[in-house]
């Protein structure tokens, strides 16, 4: 049976049924949530999280779907295991107060062992075993009810594996799973520990109790059941679709096989014929289908969060199939017969398919630089570890390699373990995370309140959501309902300190959708606060950061139980020029670069406004003169401005774009709209009433963020014409300065620039005149060590460049005599270390680039190169005389070696 026809009859099953209830189908979230806990949706219970704890009101009472997921804490055992795979389906049914314990083992023992012509999936009631959590009798009860198995068939396991909550305060409950015999070809009888012999493929969590502390997600502590039990379950395709298929893992099923197929042919090497190989063909297979689905979604390569996992798996499957023996790129072979599988289900990986491949050759062109760089001076790296007689590759050569070289830690874990060598994980670590926290310092002042979110989910629970009243107006007299600093609840405010209050109503535009937070005031009896940030830790509740500017502020402060919060006017006017101007830019990056020019990321605040897009190439200067002008004649054109709510489907159906990394719930979306069809996106964020509003458009750069990701940043309203006026007034200076007219300008700057081109090379060609002219009388200083013409000498004030020059011509004219010559440079601080010999010399056992592995780390630093020429810097300028004080025994002890 085919993964596609086990997907659709796991709905249907569902969808259809009459006894227990029809299930709504709800279709598969996107793999990126807003939520600060997990870079990607990870089981199929993750988008309606907001339903299990009570922070949203499920739109239905029984729901059905096949989740998209990601999971990657597991990427070693991919390939190693039948089981690991970084993406997976989750097949799951959900019940929100509706059918419990009995409805839930009634449904799935129907779907897995109706017959196939009946249209379920025909398993062998002989080989299947429900587990349930040790002491709950009812769900034993059940099952020997439902199902007529005996009691020895029923398994009972402790809470490490049939407990289940989310690991924070909310819904859990015992749970059961239904687990398939494979035979004693894969382990003991009755091993229930033996993961292949008895395959978990279906979990059945009954979620009946209030947990009022997890320390794990089967470690908490109870306060008693839940007014409203729930179900949630999750059956693993891919695990069902090995079964029914007949094979004995998860790569080699019908979607995902032809991958590893292709990589036969374009290896040479056959799958079955060796263990190593096989487990790069598995791992090949499984991250070039999870790199399809994550571009897909509208992640992009990078060095952080969601793109770093995205780099480090497209990076393993293009460096497995160089371990195969295929050197050419992999991604334009590879990934198109994982689109053709994967699309039959998700067609948007058909529409979006160039923008995938733009990306994906992209980020393997740059790997296959960074991998021939990176490999050459591992391999350096590793040889010097080993002449030293060390097997550990310290964490600062990882780091150097990761952050230098932009060499991936994981490639290099893989590679020192092929060269028998371990690495200082944990020196590389503490290197990166000194360097993260350096680059959140600012981050963490801003938003590290945030991190325990336990405290606003309790004011929520206490007073419900907030009323948000950003859309209407830019005043409300308000209540103060707590008051916070440094996430923890206080009675009150000092002078200049700074905290955090929550109001029941508020006019203040919460950080959302790339568009900063409002600023503004809130008055109170007596004083002032400044809104300096206002965020939305946990859904539903905004809370502001504030700065009290005058007097002491409590909740008693407030007269007559109330506050007056007013948004700055001039800033929301900014913020809402530079929003839609946001919108504006995207939509005349469509018209001229076409459809494909998605926006995957956006900031924008009073003024000014930025737009990252999928992109490969950089934009011409006629590209980025024809966006500005399409976006002001938008602009001219005083395009009318409307926003409508509608369901996502509905939204899509009209054209509206989604954006990638956004994510949104079934209930309405807030669609806004410029010009009509011209412009129409999904946007939660405030905008003007006419395009005109926005006053100007200025694009100011357009540059790479990053592997086939750009950057196009402008000004809008105000701060437009101020940066326009201050371009005039340097084409004034220059005016004054060249004695000539603005359009004269560029002509005459050009000429100078020729001119000091012209003179930079006669001036070059002196100095060199001038080296050359020495390098008579320092190869006049030649010593005899050992039969071989030494020179070594320092050449103060001379550089890297200038050097190697002279240093090759000194040898020139020590003649055909074995010969080296070493000479020591220094200039603005640095010291610059070469080393020529000639063929003779190399005969005699002397060569270049071991006189400078020697010497460089004496003056601080390292280098390398060939036998007849090499180089290498340092810093440490006084330990020159040192280093050429050793040339002579280097030499000594070369030929006496060769």
């Amino acid at each position: 049976m085919s993964t596609a026809e086990i997907r659709r009859r796991f709905t249907a099953h569902f969808a259809e049924n009459t006894e227990i209830g029809e299930h709504t189908v709800v279709p598969s979230a996107s793999l990126l949530l807003d939520d600060p806990n997990l870079l990607f949706v990870n089981a199929g219970m993750v988008p309606f999280k907001p339903f299990f704890l009570g922070q949203a009101t499920p739109p239905y009472q029984r729901a059905t779907s096949v989740q998209k997921c990601i999971r990657t804490p597991d990427i070693e055992e991919v390939g190693k295991t039948t089981r690991h795979g970084t993406f997976f389906e989750m097949c799951g049914n959900f019940s929100f107060g509706d059918y419990f314990k009995e409805g839930a083992i009634t449904l799935a023992w129907e779907l897995i062992t109706k017959s196939v012509a009946d249209g379920g999936f025909g398993f062998d009631e002989s080989v299947l075993y429900p587990s349930v959590l040790n002491g709950d009798d009812e769900a034993v009860a059940l099952w020997k009810k439902i199902t007529g198995l005996p009691d020895d068939r029923i398994v009972r396991l402790p809470p490490s594996e049939n407990y289940w909550s989310m690991g924070v305060p909310g819904p859990g409950g015992p749970c059961s799973e239904i687990l398939i015999d494979r035979g004693g070809a894969y382990g003991k009888d009755r091993d229930w520990e033996a993961g292949d012999r008895y395959l978990e493929f279906w979990n059945l969590v009954f979620m009946q109790d209030n947990v009022v502390e997890a320390r794990s997600k089967y470690d908490v502590d109870i306060d008693g059941a839940l007014p409203q039990k729930s179900i949630d379950t999750g059956l693993g395709l891919e695990r069902v679709a090995y079964l029914m298929q007949g094979k004995s893992n998860m790569y080699e099923t019908d979607v995902v096989f032809p991958v590893i197929e292709k990589a036969q042919e374009l290896t040479g090497k056959k799958y079955g014929a060796d263990y190593d190989d096989d487990v790069r063909f598995r791992v090949v297979a499984d991250h070039v289908r999870s790199s399809l689905m994550l571009i897909g979604d509208g992640v992009t390569p990078g060095n952080e969060g969601r793109g770093y996992v995205l780099r480090r798996l497209m990076r393993r499957a293009i460096r497995n199939m160089r371990l195969l023996g295929y050197e050419d790129p992999a991604m334009p072979e590879l990934l198109p017969i994982s689109r053709d599988k994967m699309g039959e289900t998700y067609t948007e990986l058909h529409t979006g398919w160039d923008r995938i491949k733009r990306v994906a050759d992209s980020e393997e062109e740059a790997f296959r630089k960074t991998l021939t760089a990176g490999t050459q001076i591992f391999d350096l790296a590793a040889t010097e570890v080993k002449q030293s007689g060390s097997t550990t590759f310290t964490g600062s050569k990882a780091f150097q390699l990761h952050d230098t070289y932009g060499f991936p830690i994981d490639l290099t874990l893989e590679m020192a373990a092929e060269a028998g060598l371990e690495v200082d994980e944990a020196g590389f670590r503490g290197l990166m995370t000194e360097q993260r926290e350096r680059a959140k310092a600012d981050a963490r002042a801003k938003k590290g309140q945030h991190a325990d979110l336990s405290v606003y989910r309790g004011i929520l629970d206490s007073n419900g959501p907030t009323d948000w009243q950003a859309y209407t107006t830019l005043d409300t007299e308000s209540k103060p309902l707590a008051l916070l600093k440094e996430g923890k609840p206080v009675d009150v405010l000092g002078p200049e300190e700074i905290g955090e209050i929550v109001l029941d109503r508020t006019p203040f535009y919460a950080e959302s959708g790339g568009q900063s937070a409002d600023a503004g005031i809130i008055e109170f009896d007596g004083g002032r606060l400044e809104v300096v940030d206002v965020q939305r830790p946990v859904k539903g509740l905004v809370v502001h950061q504030v700065r009290v500017v005058d007097g002491e502020f409590s909740t008693s402060s407030a007269a007559g139980g109330l506050v007056h919060a007013q948004v700055d006017p001039e800033w929301r006017l900014g913020a809402r020029q530079a929003h839609s101007g946001t919108h504006v830019v995207h939509a005349a990056l469509r018209e001229v670069l076409g459809p494909t020019a998605l926006q995957s990321g956006s900031f924008n605040r009073p003024g000014y406004l930025r737009l990252d897009y999928g992109w490969t190439k950089g934009l011409t200067p006629e590209q980025m003169h024809e966006i500005e002008e399409v976006s002001n004649n938008a602009l001219r054109a005083d395009l009318p401005v409307s926003w409508d709510y509608m369901t996502l489907p509905e939204a899509k159906e009209w054209g509206a774009i989604a954006l990638f990394g956004e994510t949104y719930d079934d209930s309405k979306v807030r669609v806004v709209e410029i010009g009509g069809p011209w412009s129409r996106e999904l946007c939660g964020g405030t905008h003007v009433d006419h395009s005109a509003q926005i006053g100007t458009i200025v694009v100011t750069s357009e540059a790479s963020v990053g592997s086939g990701n750009r950057r196009i940043e402008a000004y809008t309203g105000v701060e437009g014409f101020q940066y326009l006026a201050r371009e005039r007034d340097v084409v004034s200076e220059l005016n004054l300065l060249l004695k000539t007219k603005s359009d004269d300008v560029v002509g005459r700057v050009s000429d100078l620039m020729e001119r000091l081109k012209a003179a930079e090379k006669e001036i070059a060609r002196a100095r060199t005149a001038q080296l050359l002219a020495s390098g008579g009388s320092i190869a006049a200083s030649a010593v005899d060590v050992n039969g071989v013409r030494v020179v070594a000498q320092r050449v103060p004030g001379v550089g890297g460049g200038d050097a190697r020059t002279l240093a090759q011509d000194v040898r020139s004219r020590l003649g055909d005599a074995p010969a080296a010559v070493v000479l020591v440079g220094d200039a603005d601080g640095k010291v610059a270390v070469v080393a020529a010999v000639n063929p003779s010399g190399i005969a005699k056992g002397v060569k270049a680039g071991d006189l400078i592995k020697e010497l460089a780390p004496i003056v601080g630093g390292r280098g390398g190169g060939k036998p007849d020429f090499a180089q290498g810097g340092g810093t440490e300028v006084g330990r020159i005389d040192e280093a050429l004080g050793k040339v002579s025994s280097l030499v000594t002890g070369a030929v006496a070696g060769a």
